[in-house]
């Protein structure tokens, strides 16, 4: 096997020798597992994993990670255990193995579940050991490379599996090639024909720019040797992928996309890199707002460089990216930095320090995702953070994805801000939470201790964090609410059966726990409330009572609603009933409990899997209610003025306002904020006295 032979070759170049014997001898190994295994391309199976190993030897990654990359796949398609390569290997190998495993052996509903916990498996692994992650996107990079023996339809779902989570992930841990391969390679599957279109037409271009690229080379070589400044000055041809977005962006067509060059300029220290930057700016003009230090605030992935676009000869734009020699190792080696240079700089240290951090933050976030939807959404959300730089009221920097809000950012701080922030100011002014954070924002949280998420927000955050947390947070407050209510359904259910709730003993509790597989009283509870289980059915399993034993009809109880339940009682925005109006609730799976007004239209279509109950109005409600009404007025000047006049003279509140016109006459809607059927009442009776006002009706039955 000639690529095994060329492994050993480059691991000889940095390993000890019994080091290189012990990968000798996995090599064999491997052979021997996949002995019969054959690759879609028809290539033997052990191919694969010594191509693995290869793509990892540049990044001089150790012996124990080698060995599991030749390894990756014996526990998961051959008879080889666990136990059996930890005997041989050694546990820390075992173990990078095992974190590689896919979980196969597992029945999912859908692919999504399975691909969800196949991740979480992954991110849980790559928080112990970061090795597990550089051998599955080297894996995965492999599978790209040879990807086109595989059927179209496979083929499509891959590259995108591999565009919208690998080349993130490597983005976000440094290794661009990586990244940048994986995405030219994804997008060569996904758009076939967009990619070819665009590799002819770029090859095209290459032989008509050459003389324009040479001579920008010359220039930038001469000037920089003019100011003593020693550099390595190389340019460099934009992937298609890249290109491609940039089309997309800018709606351009190819021979519109002008800067398919750009340059790169390594010097010796930080110093040189800002006297080149001057250097360069005085030979071409620059090109206002495209100018970015990412030395002085590093991305989060470690990457340091200065980025200016300038106007070259004939007015092309020349993109130049200007660092050092060892910003250039770390901007192609991020996080495997550490095994390449073997570096105790702080740069690397601090990399690996953020990198965990990110790592523990993102599990943290990802844990509370109850199913699979959610899960990839917030890997999703995380992993595409074009970054935006605000500034905390004590000066620290911080990161956040571009497009994330003071919310957000309170979150990113801690989760209790996060959980009671009811302001910011954002330079020194109160802004609305909603507002959009831009780079170099000095941002200020302010708090109160009884502050609570609103739901509200998940409109509008941005970072998988932030979301989660708000979720998780109204998770528990519907449930807690939820099982107040289940409580107050299952008293009544005992109250038709001529049974009390609180006669009922812990070990009738316990058995019918058991019985449901149910965790807990609570849990058990909040079903109710959420319409999950039946209060009656329960009852009689509690009380162990059945339709012989209970002969008469059970005479119900009414619920009576406070207004003050919260989440888990929702008053029907169909009609809008409020104090007063004769009122039904019905019990929808997973909602709770919602109240209509008797005569909602939209009870009458009969809905199906769905609990009716008598509910009534607490006669002490302390709260308003929203409530929607329409006026036709005639059209006459300093109307609206008088009618929001008497709606405040009426102690109302207009909490939304929209009009029509009519040819003579206007028709406005208004949503207002009443306490009971009275008040408004007294509201319409307050504006029936303005002489504009043709005709005044309550609007029900729409949504």
């Amino acid at each position: 096997m000639a690529d095994a032979e060329r492994l050993l070759e480059e691991v000889s170049t940095y390993l000890k020798t019994q080091d290189v014997e012990y990968i000798r001898d996995a090599i064999e190994f491997s052979r021997l597992a996949h002995e019969g295994q054959m690759r879609h391309s028809g290539d033997p199976y052990v191919t694969h994993p010594i191509a693995v190993a290869r793509i990892l030897t540049p990044l001089h990654l150790d012996v124990q990670a080698i060995i599991a990359a030749l390894l990756h796949d014996v526990i998961e398609d051959t008879p080889i255990t666990a136990a059996q390569v930890a005997e041989r290997y050694g546990t820390p190998v075992a173990e990078l193995v095992e974190g590689l495993s896919k979980l196969d052996k597992i029945q999912f509903e859908t692919r999504e579940d399975a691909q969800a916990e196949n991740f979480r498996k992954m991110l849980l692994a790559m928080a112990r050991d970061v090795r597990v992650i550089l051998i599955k996107l080297a894996d995965r990079l492999h599978n790209m490379r040879t990807l086109g023996a595989m059927a179209p339809e496979k083929c499509a779902r891959i590259a995108k599996e591999t565009m919208d989570i690998y080349a993130p992930i490597a983005n976000r841990l440094g290794l661009n090639d990586f990244h940048h391969e994986l995405q030219e390679l994804s997008f060569k599957y996904l758009h076939p024909n967009r990619y070819s279109v665009l590799s002819k037409a770029l090859k095209v271009a290459r032989g008509n720019r050459r003389e324009v690229v040479n001579k920008i080379l010359d220039s930038v070589q001469r000037r920089l040797a003019e100011q003593h400044i020693l550099a390595d000055v190389t340019g460099r041809e934009k992937d298609i992928f890249s290109i491609y977005k940039k089309m997309q962006s800018k709606s351009l067509a190819f021979a519109e996309v002008l800067d398919i060059y750009g340059f790169r300029v390594l010097v010796e220290d930080i110093d040189s890199c800002y006297i080149t930057l001057g250097a360069l700016h005085g030979l071409y003009k620059p090109i206002p707002g495209k100018f970015k230090d990412y030395i002085a605030i590093p991305k989060v992935n470690g990457y340091q460089s200065l980025h200016t676009t300038l106007f070259g000869p004939f007015g092309t734009p020349i993109e130049i990216q200007i660092r050092t020699h060892e910003m250039h190792k770390i901007a192609d080696a991020g996080v495997a930095s550490h095994w390449l240079y073997k570096s105790g700089h702080d740069s690397i240290n601090d990399l690996h320090q953020k990198t965990h951090q990110w790592l523990q933050d993102l599990l943290e976030s990802l844990s509370q995702s109850s199913d699979s939807a959610e899960f990839l959404e917030h890997l999703k959300v995380d992993l595409f953070p074009d970054e935006v730089y605000v500034f905390t009221p004590k000066g620290k920097i911080m990161s956040l994805p571009r497009g994330s809000t003071a919310v957000d950012f309170a979150y990113n701080v801690h989760t209790d801000i996060g959980n009671r922030c009811v302001a910011v100011k954002v330079n020194f002014e109160l802004v609305p939470l909603r507002s959009e954070l831009k780079n170099g924002d000095r941002v200020e949280i302010i708090t109160a201790a009884h502050a609570k998420p609103n739901p509200a927000w998940l409109g509008y955050v941005t970072t998988s964090k932030a979301r989660s947390h708000i979720r998780h947070f109204l998770k528990v407050q519907q449930s807690g609410e939820s099982s107040q209510l289940g409580e107050r359904l299952l008293s009544q259910a005992f109250h038709s059966l001529g049974l009390r709730l609180q006669d009922i003993e812990e070990t009738q509790w316990q058995k019918l726990l058991r019985d449901t597989g149910i965790k807990s009283k609570q849990d058990l509870l909040a079903d109710i409330g959420l319409g999950r289980r039946l209060n009656m059915v329960v009852a009689r399993q509690l009380a162990q009572v059945n339709d012989a034993q209970n002969g008469e009809a059970p005479v119900a109880s009414v619920i009576t609603i406070q207004g003050t339940e919260g989440m888990a009682i929702q008053f029907a925005k169909c009609c809008r009933p409020i104090p007063g109006d004769p009122i039904i609730g019905v019990i929808k799976s997973g909602q709770g409990l919602i109240v209509h007004t008797h005569d909602c239209t939209s009870l009458r279509r009969g809905r199906s899997g769905e609990q009716w109950l008598d509910v009534a109005w607490d006669k002490n409600i302390n709260r308003t209610f929203v409530v929607s009404i329409k006026l036709l007025v005639s059209n006459q000047r300093g109307v609206l003025a008088k009618v929001a006049a008497a709606i405040s003279d009426a102690e109302s509140n207009i909490e939304n306002i929209n009009f029509n016109n009519e040819g003579e006459y206007t028709a406005l809607y208004f949503t207002l904020e009443v306490s009971h059927r009275l008040h408004l009442a007294r509201v319409m009776r307050s504006l029936r006295r303005i002489p504009e006002v043709v005709r005044i009706i309550r609007v029900k039955n729409s949504v």
